[in-house]
């Protein structure tokens, strides 16, 4: 082993030095020699003292000032040793340390620890791993450093890294060209986890694509693109797109598979929209609407988020108050019928007006208005009743049962009344008037279906209301006739500018309907169904023939926002608010095949509705009068029955009580029709005078 050249150095200078200090004392102790290597001496001294005070490397210091210190402590004593021997035993001591403990030498070096000769034994050390050398292929720095951490790895999936590419957007981000380690073999058994496990990231951070051959590089299953993408995701989290935020919520539970198109906040209206679409190969859009209100942030209870499909596009509306909480003042203008014949009956939950009609394209227009007790049939009945005598229609309400607002509307329009009774003799009357109008000719001179705008034509179209119609229908003495007249102008009285609006509690054919009667109303109206029971709608909707994919979901019960401080009033043992009942008026209009959610107009009847209507009130032609009063139909409805109004009148006036209920009279036509539960025989004398007619005796 070689030793260092300082090493040499030292020691020579302290062989050369020795005799010195032995009798330079003693020959000349004042001689200039001598003074040097005494004031040598007091440096040290001083230097020593200010080692001792320092707070760093005191040790390696002391050592160097030794060689001084000592010299000059030998030289003071070889002045007054008795003999030369001393003197030369003093300073070879003096350079035999210097040979051993090195002080110059040793303290100069890095981590020094002064140590009296020793050598620490040698220690084995691990073997330092081989630095992974890249051979330089052209490719840039990045690259490499990325291909070693991937060779680190144990090179995932064995593939190669050919290129890497920084995120400019994100410092921890980037993207990976692989292929496969052997040509001609598929990349396989690569994951998500192995990669993000190469990089410290999480496995959702990192993405798979294929790579599809272009110019100047290889494609195929060989050949894959990995995006390493930790602070995008990061990002997204915390700040995500419009795009970002439809991905990860909407489109993937909300409404599976659809694509977010634009998003735009129409603050006037206090609205956010947010469309999208389904991809070609995605089919129908499913939407699942609790999901979406959860992913907007809202409450599916609150009302505020609505759901329109047209196709494949797909309209998300957003509301910060619920539209169906709202109230839509009726006006003459909403109620008055355009050239179309379509009035606003309501707003729906996009915005848009929700439109009845007075008239199809196969004539006069039927209505069917369902709804519970206090779900606002008598308003939205009322709106009807309104737009038809705004469009210059004859208009008759019956209801079964008289109230306030009927009394009201019948100020305005041509005739109004309650019970069974007045209900039969107005559908008498309109079946009649099918016959009439059946024979009166047009301008022309010929006679014609009614159709709207038709010039010439000699009578005014006319709308029946039959308000709690079913209940009507059930009447001991009049049902079964209310049932089968209505049944019959409901067949016929569109071609004739008659048009039968049914309002009432239900639909069902079990519940009294017919079913000819249900499907004539369902099919020439638009129907309208207000505050069902959840476990109702299932069935009503598919009594009005909409599919059960179309079905809708219950509405909530309340459209308010739910008061906050449950907690604090349940600490408090305070009572909950009253829950705002704010749903009547609130339904679905049934224009196509699929519902729609809307609110109806309201009218204000404390402040009057007589400014709604026109000032003119429409009635029947003084010929459709005169035929009439010579069918004895046209009088005061609200008589009691009349003698032989419904049949003949027993002759005995003994005979019990079943004897002396009016049996189903005359129809419009004058002739009556027997069948009905009303004709059967209830008493000796009805049957000798049924037999008499049959024999004619």
């Amino acid at each position: 082993m070689s030793i260092p050249r300082s090493v040499v150095v030292e020691r020579i200078a302290y062989t050369l030095a020795a005799p010195v200090l032995a009798t330079l004392p003693n020959i000349a102790p004042d001689g200039p020699t001598n003074t040097v290597v005494l004031l040598a001496g007091a440096f040290g001294i001083g230097g020593a003292v200010l080692a001792v005070k320092s707070e760093e490397d005191t040790g390696p210091k002391l050592v160097r000032l030794s060689p001084v210190l000592l010299a000059a402590a030998v030289d003071v004593a070889a002045q007054f040793t008795p003999g030369w021997g001393w003197d030369a035993l003093l300073a070879a001591g003096w350079a035999a340390a210097g040979w051993l403990v090195l002080p110059l030498s040793r303290s100069a070096r890095r981590r020094f620890r002064p140590a009296l000769g020793y050598t620490p034994a040698p220690q084995l050390q691990p073997a330092p791993e081989p630095a992974l050398v890249q051979a330089d292929d052209g490719t840039d720095s990045f690259t490499r450093r990325v291909r070693i951490l991937w060779e680190r790895a144990g090179a995932p999936g064995r593939t190669v890294v050919v290129k890497a590419t920084p995120h400019s957007s994100a410092s921890k981000d980037l993207t990976m060209l692989l292929r496969a380690a052997e040509p001609g073999r598929p990349i396989s058994g690569l994951t998500q986890e192995a990669v993000a496990a190469a990089f410290v990231v999480e496995a959702a951070e990192v993405g798979f694509f294929p790579v599809a051959r272009q110019n100047g590089r290889l494609g195929g299953p060989g050949w894959l693109e990995v995006a390493i993408t930790p602070d995008a995701h990061e990002r997204r989290r915390k700040n995500p797109t419009d795009i970002e935020k439809w991905a990860d919520t909407i489109g993937a539970t909300g409404i599976p598979g659809s694509e977010f198109v634009r998003k735009m906040r129409v603050n006037e209206r206090g609205v956010t929209f947010w469309t999208a679409s389904m991809p070609d190969s995605m089919g129908e859009p499913q939407v699942n609407l609790p999901a979406v209100c959860k992913a907007l942030g809202a409450s599916y209870e609150d009302g505020r988020v609505f759901v329109t499909l047209d196709g494949p596009d797909i309209l998300v509306s957003v509301w910060d108050a619920s539209p169906l909480a709202k109230v839509y003042p009726a006006t003459r203008e909403l109620l008055t019928p355009d050239a179309e014949g379509r009035w606003v009956t309501g707003y729906l939950t996009n915005g848009q007006p929700a439109r009845n009609r007075v008239y199809t394209d196969r004539g006069a227009a039927h209505g069917l208005y369902v709804a519970p007790s206090g779900g606002g049939k008598t308003q939205l009945m009322a709106l009807s009743v309104c737009a038809d005598a705004n469009y210059g229609a004859v208009v008759w309400l019956a209801t079964e049962t008289g109230d306030e607002k009927t009394a009201a509307l019948g100020k305005h329009i041509d005739r109004q009344g309650a019970g069974a009774l007045y209900m039969v003799r107005c559908l008498r009357a309109i079946l009649a008037l099918l016959e009439i109008r059946s024979e009166m000719p047009w301008a022309d001179g010929e006679v014609h279906d009614w159709s709207p705008g038709a010039a010439g034509c000699p009578y005014s179209p006319l709308s029946q209301y039959l308000d709690e119609f079913l209940s009507a229908a059930r009447h001991g003495d009049y049902g079964a006739e209310i049932m089968d007249l209505a049944e019959q102008i409901s067949v016929k009285g569109r071609k004739y500018g008659i048009g039968l609006k049914v309002a009432g509690q239900s639909i069902y054919v079990q519940d009294g309907f017919t079913q000819l009667l249900v499907e004539n109303l369902r099919d020439n109206s638009t129907p309208v169904v207000l505050k069902v029971a959840p476990k109702k709608i299932a069935e009503m909707f598919k009594a009005l023939g909409v599919a059960p994919e179309d079905t809708p979901d219950p509405l909530p019960r309340s459209f308010s926002k739910a008061e906050a401080g449950r907690i604090e009033r349940i600490m408090n043992g305070e009572p909950e608010p009253a829950v705002d009942s704010n749903t009547g008026g609130v339904g679905w209009i049934v224009e196509s095949r699929k519902p729609e959610i809307f609110r109806t107009l309201f009218m204000d009847y404390v402040r009057g509705i007589g400014h709604l209507f026109r000032d003119e009130v429409t009635e029947l032609t003084d010929h459709e009068i005169a035929m009439l009063a010579a069918r004895d139909l046209w009088f005061d409805w609200t008589l009691p029955p009349r003698p032989g109004e419904f049949g003949p009148e027993p002759d005995d006036e003994d005979e019990g009580e079943a004897s002396k209920a009016p049996a189903k009279g005359k129809r419009g036509s004058g002739e009556g029709k027997p069948g009905s539960r009303h004709d059967a025989v209830t008493s000796p004398r009805q049957a000798l005078e049924a037999i008499k007619k049959l024999t004619g005796v």
